[in-house]
């Protein structure tokens, strides 16, 4: 039988609150500081960034970048501005940053190569539930059950969302991709049906 690990901090889903979106733009600019003209994009993604629903405090930072490789010597600067570097943290060519202390996180960046998959990935299950609102509610209750059953197992509760969250990411890639062709469509743009 599988050991249940927990952590010292407690998984506290709070609802949304406007000012969230105030803390990703500070904090964009504190970042787009610290990595200077290597960085491309900021985007304000994870659960604090869809509107209505309940989160964990914490506002994720997806960050695109020219070259990853470069992230790596900002190290030295995101540690000084209060950032714990992970590496990769489990998802090959990502560059993870954690920022506040082992108990309350504040901030997580993940940072991604221009043209990464995984990039598009977050944006586009972001995008999806902040247009699909019952998804983004049935979304909330699951996280609220979860935080209920895994109070302070981070791991149980992470893997409670997985199922949720694959298939939204399945249905949102569709979804992406309906919207791109119906844009191409209005725009008269022809379709490239060949085979």
């Amino acid at each position: 039988m599988k050991e249940k690990k927990t952590s010292a901090r407690k998984i506290t889903l709070v609802p949304h609150q406007p000012e969230w979106a105030a803390r990703f733009r500070a904090e964009a600019l504190r970042l787009r500081a610290l990595l200077g003209d290597n960085a491309v994009a900021f985007h304000h993604i994870g659960s604090t960034a869809i509107p209505g629903i309940k989160a964990k405090p914490i506002i994720d930072l997806l960050v695109e970048v020219r070259d990853i490789t470069r992230v790596d010597d900002s190290n030295s600067k995101m540690i000084r501005q209060g950032y714990l570097p992970k590496g990769e943290f489990g998802i090959p060519g990502r560059r993870y940053f954690r920022k506040g202390t082992d108990i309350r996180h504040t901030h997580h960046v993940h940072v991604f190569q221009t043209g990464d998959p995984e990039f598009e990935r977050h944006l586009n299950f972001r995008d999806y539930l902040r247009t699909h609102p019952v998804e983004a509610q049935a979304y909330s209750r699951l996280k609220e059950t979860l935080a209920r059953k895994f109070p302070e197992d981070i791991e149980g509760y992470m893997d409670g969302k997985d199922g949720f969250i694959k298939k939204a990411e399945i249905r949102a890639k569709v979804w992406k991709k309906q919207i791109a062709s119906s844009s191409r469509l209005k725009r008269g743009t022809p379709r490239n049906d060949s085979h």
